[in-house]
């Protein structure tokens, strides 16, 4: 690591509890060059974020760091130690020499103060004084970032950003005083697939022109495979294995490692899937014709066309994906199949009934039977006032399905069913990881006993090895149980692993339709290619396809 611009050397991280100190990192060394990319790649929980928190001396109050160095090289050689600096010295190298990207630009950025002031921020913290100066580096910032009418958008507030352009405000506020280190968090992991593209391409860009190093923090390896020189592979605060990304991408020696590989859709050996045949002459369960939303815009007369003229089919026991991204009219579809909106025109057909024809509670706590929706955020579906047990439940309270003993006996089983323990019923949301919440949100969708669930981008927000048991889960629920999805997703890389039949929609039109493996290998409209360029994997494996002989084992 001699030379390194970033070096970590042996480092350990306690957290204060109630149940007293608890360890996050352990003994986790690693560099970052400069110019280069080192990935922190783990699931959550791993020690990734913590790592990246100490780097720049934002651990939360209840952290410290107990043993080890962290360092930054500085003029003529030097290197400066991190561990141990007062705040006024932090104040000083945060901004200047240290960038930060973080994940979330919703809550990173101040709703009630425009893009420009919050990129000016780092400057005036820094010293900078002349009001001119200030707003000319910012437009240049916002220029350098991609923004086609910079002063415009300095002018505008966050929520008049798309979460892509919101995320390059970000970008452009870390590097406003052009620091040596850039520490990216999951900078991407709520952005769509093209989306996610271009901001990395635009991280790849901005390192180059500056020769900033950048610490990636990911639980996407195929994201890290793509953009880094090398990984750091964390599991529970420790280093399980770590070189040169190519390296440890072709002869992974953890197997830890080789499980992440596995997982990921974008890595893994694509499985073919067996195309569902249903029998000859069976209509489809679902069926969607012309279908059209429009909202409300700001004027009187202004209408916004979400879904225009959507059609397709869905055969019984089969699944079909809804692709695109944000703003495509995904969700829209997918409520309107459910009955939970009714679309300005066009109809839906839901096992032999017209779903866009129902009228009243009564009618449409019926369809609740036979359709049910999970949705992104199980922690936001689930009530967290209730207990698991009482949250399984009500679907049942609420149809005046069986008594107290059949409730509660039918909740169990649905635990069973999902694979959790049945003392879960006794905890709330809160006491559950993000992969058990899911699994909860499924079995209460499930309790009903459904013929149609439609699944809304119901594991994109899941660490990779959690997505992959939810999606076994699915597979093996539908064989089980005779289950037709609708299966919401940005990740084409998902949808190869689990579709029957997609649809791509593009600004609320479908621009394409068919068999998923007939629309991947051979697609016909310029937007489907481009989605499919953009799955993160799809360098890493270029690579190791025309360059073998780069790639040795460490």
């Amino acid at each position: 690591m001699s030379g390194a611009l970033l070096e970590v050397r042996g480092l350990e991280v306690v957290y204060r509890t109630r149940r007293g100190e608890v360890p996050a990192v352990r003994g986790v060394d690693l560099a970052v060059a400069r110019g280069g990319v080192t990935a922190l790649v783990g699931e959550s929980g791993s020690g990734k974020s913590t790592a990246a928190q100490a780097v720049i001396g934002l651990l939360a109050d209840n952290g410290r760091v107990t043993a080890g160095s962290i360092s930054l090289a500085g003029a003529q050689g030097r290197r400066e130690e991190l561990v141990g600096l007062r705040e006024r010295a932090w104040r000083e190298l945060r901004g200047r020499r240290i960038g930060l990207i973080p994940q979330d630009p919703g809550s990173s950025l101040d709703p009630v103060r425009t893009i420009g002031a919050s990129i000016a921020d780092p400057l005036r913290i820094h010293g900078w004084r002349d009001r001119a100066r200030i707003d000319e580096r910012v437009l240049e910032l916002l220029a350098q970032v991609g923004f086609d009418d910079p002063e415009l958008r300095a002018r505008q507030h966050p929520h008049e950003l798309s979460g892509g352009m919101r995320q390059r405000a970000l970008i452009a506020a870390a590097l406003a005083l052009e620091p040596d280190l850039l520490i990216a968090d999951e900078p991407t992991s709520a952005l769509d697939v093209t989306v996610q593209a271009t901001v990395l391409d635009l991280l790849d860009e901005m390192r180059e022109q500056t020769g900033a190093g950048v610490l990636l923090i990911t639980h996407d390896l195929a994201v890290a495979a793509d953009r880094a020189d090398h990984l750091v592979v964390l599991r529970g605060g420790q280093v399980q294995e770590q070189g040169a990304a190519a390296a440890v991408l072709a002869a992974p020696r953890a197997e830890y490692t080789r499980s992440l590989l596995a997982d990921a859709p974008s890595l893994a050996r694509v499985v073919e899937r067996a195309p569902h045949r249903p029998p000859a002459g069976e209509p489809p369960i679902i069926q969607v014709r012309g279908l059209r939303q429009e909202f409300a815009g700001r004027g009187r007369t202004e209408r916004l066309v979400a879904v225009d003229d959507v059609s397709f089919d869905v055969a019984r026991g089969s699944t079909h994906a809804l692709v695109g991204a944000s703003g495509s009219g995904k969700t829209t579809t997918g409520r309107a199949v459910a009955g939970f909106r009714s679309p300005t025109a066009g109809s839906v057909h839901l096992a032999g009934t017209e779903v866009t024809a129902l009228r009243g509670g009564r009618e449409l706590r019926a369809l609740r039977a036979q359709v049910q929706l999970v949705h992104q955020n199980p922690f936001g579906s689930l009530d967290p006032r209730q207990s698991i047990g009482a949250i399984l439940e009500e679907p049942l309270r609420n149809l005046h399905r069986g008594g107290r003993a059949e409730r509660r006996e039918a909740a169990l089983h649905h635990l069973d069913l999902v694979s959790l323990p049945r003392d879960v019923a006794a905890r709330r949301p809160r006491e559950l990881s993000g992969g058990q919440r899911q699994r909860v949100a499924i079995a209460r969708a499930l309790i009903l006993r459904p013929e149609v669930v439609v699944l809304d981008e119901a594991v994109s927000a899941l660490d990779v090895t959690v997505q992959a048991q939810i999606l076994r889960l699915l597979s093996e629920l539908q064989d089980e149980l005779g289950l037709t999805y609708l299966f919401i997703s940005h990740d084409l890389a998902v949808v190869r692993q689990v579709a029957d039949t997609v649809s791509v929609l593009r600004r609320g039109q479908q621009v394409e339709q068919g068999p998923v493996d007939a629309v991947l290998e051979d697609p016909q409209h310029p937007y489907t290619r481009a989605l499919i360029a953009a799955i993160p994997g799809r360098r890493a494996e270029q690579h190791r396809t025309h360059h073998p002989e780069e790639i040795t084992t460490p």
